[in-house]
């Protein structure tokens, strides 16, 4: 079977902080940018020497964001926390304060892009942060559904050497999710101590896409090191929008669906049948680098023989712009000088943590989730209906498989009808702690697709209103 010998790039760039597919020429290429063995440079904010002289104060205030496009009315913070200094490996962060100041318990929100290797400055500027670049020009304007009007954001261009984050190292870079979790920890710990105001708020990790695997490692990470940290960690619950956790479930059932919804053959479908069991097969064994070749096999069939190069809506066959080119933004001088990244180049996809997180992509962190619902952590799944590349009906499989001590009641739940005024937001169902998703018309970036109904789900989530 020639598709055997393929795995095609089958999602274009401007959408690559999701989840990705890319051929070997394109990877070379987003190597050959990738933030390693970076020289020294004085004008990146590298916080943590300042955190560990206990200069709080002084580095709140170098960490403005001020000057250049940037409105003086919107207050954030950015800079660099350093990680692992064996390796000298930083991460850059990008923090937005509750607009709200009549909010004063605001919760903290972290969000995380998929990949791996997606910057989280794509979230930012296309789905929930306080910006859009204009499509006519380098101009901000802002977002009515903005997350930041009400919570306080913090955004992670996460792992190391994703977006504006770095390492002198090749060893710097996570070769798993154990390395991911460590390293959001470091980073986390540093923030509360640079806003130590915040660390009773209620915090909240969210994400899209890969973050599947992101978000349960730090979720898991704290849990584990809560009890003897110097500084508690204030952790409510885990929100994962299309979220890749469990390959076995969730990336090998593409066949049955794409071909219910028309795309495809039966004949078509039933080699894709078999693409996707041997990659089960492979996950079954530890086969894992396999599993991504099979994987990323039963992807391109379906790509070719549809002819989609965009997964992420079934409803298009291409990317749909969102606002203008934030990459082309922050590669400027004046935006870089006003987020304290010095010379740094913004790759909004890493070809090194891509890479780096291969033999990571088919592994599963089913028994993390797990073991944060058998201790009392919130956790919600959402899915927008029509996305592909983790389509709906394929994350019901992993929901389904779930074993927590309140599986059953999420197996016996009806499913409830959700509203945001007269309209038909979606569906929930939940099961003690445990509450899935999904969003009507909405493709793989919800809040992008969807922003007021991400923005209700947000607040229902936070306050413990039902769906």
């Amino acid at each position: 079977m020639w598709y055997s010998l393929l795995i095609v790039l089958v999602v274009v760039l401007g959408a690559a902080s999701q989840l990705l597919v890319l051929d070997s020429k394109k990877l070379a290429l987003l190597k050959s940018k990738s933030a390693i063995g970076s020289k020294p440079d004085s004008k990146r904010l590298l916080l943590t020497p300042l955190l560990e002289e206990g200069k709080v104060a002084t580095s709140r205030k170098l960490a403005r964001v001020h000057g250049g496009p940037f409105p003086a009315d919107i207050l954030s913070y950015s800079g660099y926390f350093t990680v692992d200094k064996k390796y000298n490996s930083n991460m850059f962060f990008w923090f937005f304060p509750a607009e709200n100041v009549t909010y004063p318990n605001a919760p903290v929100v972290v969000w995380l892009q998929g990949g791996p290797g997606g910057s989280s400055m794509y979230g930012l500027f296309t789905e929930l942060g306080p910006y859009r670049i204009s499509e006519f020009n380098e101009t901000l304007e802002t977002i009515p559904y903005a997350w930041t009007k009400n919570y306080s954001v913090l955004f992670i261009d996460n792992p190391v050497g994703t977006g504006f984050s770095f390492t002198e190292h090749e060893e710097g870079f996570a070769r798993n999710e154990t390395q991911v979790g460590d390293n959001l920890y470091s980073l986390l710990v540093q923030f509360y101590t640079m806003f130590p105001e915040l660390q009773d708020r209620d915090l909240y990790i969210n994400g899209e896409s890969y973050a599947g695997k992101y978000i349960p490692a730090i979720g898991y990470t704290i849990h584990k090191r809560n009890p003897t940290a110097d500084i508690k960690i204030n952790l409510k619950g885990l929100i994962i929008g299309n979220g890749l956790s469990d390959p076995i479930t969730s990336a090998f059932h593409y066949s049955d669906f794409v071909f219910q919804l028309g795309l495809i053959d039966r004949r078509t479908r039933d080699e894709m049948r078999e693409i996707e069991e041997s990659g089960r097969e492979n996950i079954r064994e530890g086969n894992y680098m396999d599993a991504r070749r099979n994987w990323g096999n039963a992807i391109s069939m379906f790509a070719m023989n549809a002819h989609y190069g965009h997964l992420y809506n079934y409803l298009y066959t291409e990317e749909q712009q969102v606002g203008g080119d934030y990459v082309a933004f922050l590669r400027r001088p004046d935006v870089r000088k006003a987020l304290h990244v010095g010379k740094a180049y913004f790759q909004e996809i890493s070809g090194y943590v891509y890479e780096k997180l291969l033999e990571d992509t088919m592994q599963s962190v089913k028994p993390w989730v797990e073991e944060l619902l058998d201790n009392d952590y919130r956790i919600v799944y959402y899915s927008g209906q029509m996305d592909i590349i983790v389509g709906y009906p394929m994350s019901t499989l992993y929901y389904e498989s779930l074993e927590f001590k309140d599986a059953q009641e999420y197996r016996n739940a009806p499913r409830k009808p959700w509203y945001v005024g007269d309209d038909l937001a979606g569906y929930s169902r939940t099961g003690g702690n445990f509450t899935e998703v999904m969003v009507r018309n909405a493709g793989h970036m919800v809040p992008s697709d969807q922003p007021e109904w991400a923005l209700n789900l947000i607040n229902k989530i936070t306050t413990g209103e039902e769906f």
